[in-house]
């Protein structure tokens, strides 16, 4: 695809975007988020009508909060919008189906598990939520990831100096997944050789699994999980993630469906940021060269264009929530069980808070000034980790390799929760 169909692309979906009529816009639609068209809808709904509502989707209606301090508002009220009827666009039935354990319990019995504190700490409000988070997050403070820091340099290295010189190669697959899946083995000391298998039993890898499929590859992470967690309680206290919760007074009597909730959230958080980031970043250096210049030349820039990245790229989109009261924000009125999606993708882009927010600038003056890890108690508990895989694998990078070219089309998700990547064919012309 030439550049002039690409700018074709963009004019139609502006096109599109201004010519719909604004209670018909719904913002969640998959299709433009895969196709980068997405952007021209927030930035009418910033304009026009900050707190949307959608009243007819494929996720049911919901409202849409698409400035940033609309956000801020909602994501930090955690007494007026819950959590536990799923983070995901979608009513409660929907959500709860993505989130139960297949072959266990009904929709209805997990929507009233995660009301009686049972779910996986991110669908938890208070007072379940922090007691729980705060069962993992030692793990995750900075002591800790100092320590694992030279690990993750070691591993990055490794996949570093095997990439082929002169070929043509999927970028997502062969350094995003594998630093994420050597990192997260390292963290719930999981069989390292075995690291894949941590993608597939929770995204498919990049394989459209079949429903049987899908069954079968949650009994087997299960099976092994499960097995982790005698292993562990019956050990000494260790400093993996599994074995914190086994021991922790707080987590240690949890039911099996809930330790099983909280493996699969700290896999896929503990993925997608990174993931999705690593590639983005690659991928915006390419498409503005001038940028990617200014970090050759400096490479002191590493850490500020990281974050400028993990904004720019958003890899989580939205968050969603569910009013438990009727509440007033931008002037409109949420009714009690009205779902709510934030879209953190657009605040990010919020002119009046970022300056020029549509431009990738990796020596901004305020990097860290963004939404992409939330706000509040739900504030990712990991964001301390993916700065660090983000900063070390392009230290490791600039090390090796003076450029990285993208050397084909790109595939994006088909999602409006993940902003991410499928694919990103690339092309490495020499090392250092």
């Amino acid at each position: 695809m030439n550049i002039a169909v690409k700018v074709g692309a963009a004019e139609a979906a502006t096109a599109e975007a201004y010519a719909t009529p604004l209670e018909a816009l719904n913002p969640g639609n998959a299709d433009r988020f895969q196709s980068g068209t997405i952007w021209p809808v927030f930035d009418r709904l910033r304009a026009e009508d900050p707190v949307h509502f959608t009243p007819d989707s494929e996720f049911g209606p919901y409202w849409s909060i698409t400035k940033w301090d609309d956000i801020m508002a909602v994501d930090t009220n955690h007494e007026a919008f819950s959590s536990t009827g799923g983070i995901v666009l979608g009513n409660l039935q929907q959500a709860a189906e993505r989130l139960r354990l297949p072959g266990e319990r009904t929709k209805e019995e997990q929507i009233a598990a995660a009301q009686r504190g049972e779910a996986s700490f991110i669908s938890l409000d208070e007072p379940h939520h922090s007691p729980k988070r705060k069962a993992v997050s030692p793990t995750l403070a900075p002591a800790n990831i100092a320590q694992m820091a030279p690990l993750v340099r070691e591993r990055a290295g490794q996949i570093l100096d095997a990439l082929p010189i002169g070929e043509v190669f999927d970028w997502v697959d062969v350094v995003s997944k594998e630093l994420t899946s050597m990192t997260l083995a390292t963290m719930l000391d999981f069989p390292f050789e075995e690291r894949r298998k941590l993608l597939y039993w929770t995204t498919g890898d990049g394989v459209d699994l079949t429903p049987e499929e899908r069954l079968h590859a949650a009994m087997e992470r299960q099976a092994v999980f499960d097995e982790m967690w005698e292993r562990k309680k019956n050990a000494p206290p260790a400093m993996d993630m599994i074995s914190m919760m086994a021991h922790n007074p707080v987590t240690r009597d949890m039911s099996r469906q809930e330790y099983q909730g909280n493996v699969v959230l700290l896999i896929i958080g503990g993925n997608d940021t990174t993931r999705n980031t690593i590639s983005g970043s690659v991928f915006e250096l390419n498409r503005n060269p001038a940028e990617y210049d200014k970090l050759r030349a400096n490479p002191e820039l590493i850490a500020s264009m990281v974050s400028e990245s993990i904004r720019y790229q958003t890899p989580l989109a939205h968050m969603a929530r569910t009013a438990l009261k009727d509440t007033e924000v931008g002037g409109k009125t949420i009714r009690e069980g009205d779902r709510i999606a934030m879209w953190y993708i657009s605040g990010n882009r919020d002119e009046t808070k970022v300056d020029d927010p549509n431009s990738y600038i990796i020596d901004r003056e305020r990097p860290r000034q963004h939404m992409s890890f939330g706000f509040g108690v739900h504030r990712c508990v990991g964001n301390r980790v993916a700065e660090m895989q983000l900063t070390i694998i392009w230290e490791e990078i600039l090390k090796r390799f003076p450029e990285i070219r993208v050397a084909g089309e790109h595939e994006r998700s088909h999602s409006s929760f993940i902003h991410g990547f499928e694919k990103l064919p690339v092309i490495i012309p020499a090392r250092a």
